[in-house]
C-alpha cells in the first residue's frame, strides 16, 4: 500500500536593499499523512555581474530549502528513534 506525502515549494523574488543583486527565497513544506509538517528554507542571490536567468535562482533556492527540510526530517526521525530506543541515535546523511 502506498502512502502519499505532499510537498510544496513556494518561491519569492525580492531585490536585496543591501546590494545591487536579486534575491530568491524558497519555503519548502512537507505534510505527512499523519499530519506532521516539516518546513525548510533556502536563499539564492544573483551577483550584479551574473547573467539574469531567474530559473537558476529558483533552482538554487529550492534546492537549499529542500536540503534544509531533509536535514530537519532526519533530525526528527533520529529523535523519534531515540525515544523508542531510550538511547541517543545519530542517522547518517
Amino acid at each position: 500500500m502506498a502512502r502519499t506525502w505532499k510537498a510544496a515549494i513556494y518561491l519569492f523574488d525580492a531585490d536585496d536593499p543591501r546590494s545591487d543583486s536579486d534575491v530568491t527565497t524558497a519555503h519548502a513544506v512537507l505534510e505527512t499523512v499523519g499530519g506532521t509538517t516539516v518546513e525548510g528554507y533556502g536563499r539564492a542571490r544573483r551577483a550584479p555581474a551574473d547573467v539574469d536567468v531567474p530559473e537558476i535562482g529558483d533552482e538554487l533556492a529550492a534546492a537549499r530549502a529542500l536540503r534544509d527540510l531533509a536535514d530537519k526530517l532526519l533530525r526528527a526521525t533520529s529523535d523519534d528513534i531515540s525515544q523508542i530506543e531510550h538511547a541517543e541515535v545519530h542517522l547518517v546523511r
